[in-house]
């Protein structure tokens, strides 16, 4: 559907993994065909990434804030350590986008869990699927207090868009469902890259034999580790192992030798090929590449990044649906059995997801152009 008027749309995706940016380009390429003139507030390698996906959009700098990662810490200790830096760069980035918006003569923002990009007198969308922020067993009694929190910043936009289904069959469980939600949040259907046919042209470089693909993504050093295990498992098999390296760049050619090829990066259509054409997948459990992987209607064993509780209780909760296996980095060793790819019979979710996201962006349009 296109609207009469073209609106002007800043979208800026959280710095904390290429997740938040690769989920904003289907949103993106919606809007895109909507008419409107798309702009993208992201950090270096974000852009890079919406450079090569993309064609179009007006791309500006615009650092969020990195928490960085450790190989002991869990990941709720370094973000409770760095809470006055979090603060500061939510108060840095709202007053920055002051400027952004007067310059560039922005009619609506939306951002993915970037508190700070909020402000009277336009329309801005803040998407989550994380409204509940899960904590260790022990700490479970501090949930309520994150919910407060988070709620308080969602209440500061216009309307707060959750990447997912309403209903009983769902992807991200309790970090979304079973609670009581602000009247401006509403659900728009997973979001996902892989959209249409895919192209051929890479299989020359792969090799032969099953597969087993690797998607890497998440920081380091967790990402270094995982790679080293996966390759230790797999070097001088019988089985030829796709690393997805999950870097964007200008170089898309496969790295070969002996029975392991990698990307740094592949576009889209070349991702999901690949991935449609492995025996097995292996990937963390974040929620962009569970998101990916139900649109592609194929299960994983995902490998939840140590001391993210998040992709800890995506990974159980996914596993218990029998979507999806799991196992611990520290269990990962020879005499891995892989789970053998299978429908996950989520047709529903996808249907659906395309009906919400029309309905969401189609609305918004429509009273911005009523308010304007």
């Amino acid at each position: 559907m296109i609207l009469k008027t073209s609106q002007r749309i800043l979208i800026c995706p959280l710095e904390w993994g290429l997740g938040h940016a690769g989920r904003m380009i289907p949103l993106a390429r919606k809007l895109q065909k909507m008419n409107n003139e798309i702009f993208i507030g992201a950090g270096r390698e974000h852009l890079a990434l919406f450079r090569q996906e993309l064609p179009g959009a007006v791309l500006i700098e615009f650092k969020g804030f990195k928490p960085g990662y450790s190989g002991i810490l869990p990941q709720y200790l370094i973000l409770l350590f760095k809470l006055p830096v979090l603060v500061y760069h939510i108060i840095a980035e709202h007053y920055r986008l002051k400027s952004m918006i007067r310059e560039h003569n922005i009619d609506i923002v939306i951002s993915d869990n970037r508190f700070g990009l909020w402000r009277h007198g336009i329309k801005t969308v803040y998407i989550s699927h994380l409204h509940r922020i899960p904590f260790p067993r022990k700490l479970r009694w501090l949930e309520p207090v994150g919910i407060i929190i988070h709620g308080f910043f969602i209440r500061k936009y216009s309307l707060c868009f959750i990447p997912d289904v309403p209903g009983r069959i769902n992807l991200s469980g309790r970090l979304s469902h079973g609670l009581k939600l602000h009247p401006n949040t509403r659900f728009i259907g997973i979001l996902s890259r892989f959209a249409g046919p895919a192209e051929s042209g890479r299989r020359e470089a792969m090799l032969t034999g099953k597969r087993v693909v690797l998607i890497l993504s998440g920081p380091e050093p967790q990402r270094r580790i995982l790679r080293q295990k996966v390759t230790d498992i797999f070097k001088d098999s019988d089985m030829q192992l796709v690393i997805l390296e999950g870097k964007p760049g200008d170089n898309h050619d496969a790295v070969v030798s002996d029975n392991i090829c990698s990307y740094c990066h592949l576009p889209a259509p070349e991702f999901r090929k690949v991935l449609l054409e492995s025996d097995y997948i292996i990937s963390r459990s974040g929620y962009s590449t569970i998101m990916e992987l139900a649109s592609l209607n194929r299960s994983a064993l995902l490998i939840p990044t140590p001391g993210q509780t998040e992709q800890e209780y995506l990974a159980e909760h996914l596993s218990e649906m029998g979507w999806f296996a799991i196992v611990s980095q520290r269990h990962l060793g020879k005499g891995l059995i892989l789970p053998r790819n299978k429908d996950l019979h989520a047709e529903s979710i996808i249907d659906e997801s395309s009906r919400l996201l029309e309905d969401a962006l189609v609305d918004l349009l429509d009273q911005q152009e009523k308010d304007a």
